[in-house]
């Protein structure tokens, strides 16, 4: 497997070996042991499987006292998917990973806890699966808007689809701020 580093720390992107044939392919999507040689290193508890529509953006969530670190891949479909720091006291603060995780390209993305997630659903259909180091928590929810302009993120597509409560997010002015919503 290849592993890549990005410009926030922990945030990797890893490429897992694929088996291909005329029969279809074949790969190892996470083992202990050569996962936490890469530097993720913790135990998953719960795992999720998302399916939306093209133009649908998730996010950009988090959990304020139970972070969890997210192993995310798209199974099905293309998405962009995006890792912020909302840590004001990082020194990468409001700094963001964005690639596109598809079925196509076997990608995934890891984001250790305390990154705020989110992604936007590129093809017809897409399912992203992702695994978390901690249970979730509704209590314990936070987030960021998708479109804050200190973080500039650069989404493919300027219209997405939202659910009322992603188009309430604060900003990252805000989180710094103290403010939860």
């Amino acid at each position: 497997m290849n592993v890549t580093k990005t410009q926030l720390p922990g945030v990797l992107i890893i490429e897992p070996r694929v088996f291909s044939d005329e029969r279809g392919y074949f790969k190892e999507t996470f083992q202990v042991d050569r996962y936490a040689e890469a530097g993720v290193h913790f135990p998953f508890v719960q795992d999720n499987v998302s399916r939306s529509k093209q133009g649908v953006l998730r996010g950009l969530h988090y959990q304020r006292n139970h972070p969890q670190g997210k192993l995310v891949s798209c199974t099905l479909g293309a998405v962009y998917d995006v890792a912020v720091d909302v840590n004001p006291t990082s020194t990468t603060f409001g700094q963001y990973v964005g690639l596109e995780l598809s079925a196509e390209n076997h990608k995934q993305l890891w984001i250790p806890p305390g990154y705020a997630h989110g992604f936007l659903v590129l093809s017809e259909f897409a399912e992203s699966h992702y695994k978390c180091t901690e249970y979730y928590h509704p209590q314990d929810e936070a987030g960021l808007i998708w479109n804050d302009s200190d973080v500039a993120i650069d989404w493919p597509s300027v219209e997405p689809i939202l659910s009322y409560k992603d188009s309430k997010l604060p900003t990252l002015r805000e989180i710094a701020a103290g403010y939860s919503r």
